[in-house]
């Protein structure tokens, strides 16, 4: 798996980047870096170990030894940072869904927010899509979260939760139907198709390829989560 494109500014996902990357390693003798920063870079190229490591073997086949590795740090310094590997991966995750969610509000606030729910909703799912493609070992190390058990189904759980605050803008749905209900079918309903094209491959590009742009999924996602929310004439 080569190393992906980076999205600009703080909008990097987990696995967009080896651990191996020259510039990026601590070199021995004297450092000018302080004790805080190193661990801060040891943290950043491990939880990139631990995206490429999942994605490649899946979570009960990657070891700890493997994400070290690919991290090029040493396995002391894993367990400095990380309980273990649940911890790895959990940090993983929520790190960068939290970059997702990020990345979608950004998108969202500039194509008008409330001024054109629609729009906006077409552009937070596009950021989405797009940074999916673009770092396609952390989409796939994000559908392993379930195989942690119940601390995995907490953490989906929180990201969908997270995905609430962008149906506060929405017309009124349904007369009747409970908008709590609706609201988090709709979300269950996206993360399950995003889901399904991880599973299909469809986030991993052929070596050497970058991200072409937008998954034609994009056309679909917006349909559902405006659809049962209608903007009146």
């Amino acid at each position: 798996m080569t190393s992906a494109r980076c999205p600009e500014g703080d909008l990097v996902l987990p696995g967009a980047r080896t651990g191996r990357e020259p510039e990026r390693s601590l070199r021995p003798g004297p450092r000018r870096l302080t004790p805080e920063q190193v661990a801060s870079r040891q943290r950043e190229r491990l939880l990139d170990g631990v995206a490429r490591t999942v994605a490649a073997n899946g979570y009960a086949g990657a070891r700890i030894s493997d994400i070290c590795r690919a991290a090029g740090v040493t396995r002391p310094v894993f367990y400095e940072l990380f309980s273990g590997k649940e911890d790895a991966v959990l940090a993983a995750f929520r790190g960068g869904t939290r970059t997702v969610v990020r990345a979608m509000q950004r998108a969202y606030d500039e194509a008008g927010g409330a001024a054109d729910w629609p729009t906006a909703v077409r552009a937070g799912l596009r950021a989405l899509l797009t940074l999916l493609a673009q770092t396609p070992a952390f989409a796939t190390m994000a559908v392993e979260i379930e195989s942690l058990g119940p601390a995995g189904r907490r953490a989906r759980a929180e990201l969908l939760a997270g995905f609430r605050p962008f149906f506060r803008d929405a017309p009124p749905g349904p007369p009747g139907m409970a908008r709590d209900e609706l609201v988090d079918t709709v979300v269950g309903a996206v993360h399950a198709a995003v889901q399904r094209a991880v599973d299909a491959g469809r986030f991993t590009l052929p070596e050497g390829r970058s991200a072409a742009g937008p998954d034609p999924l994009l056309d679909v996602l917006v349909h559902v989560v405006t659809a049962p929310f209608p903007v009146s004439e």
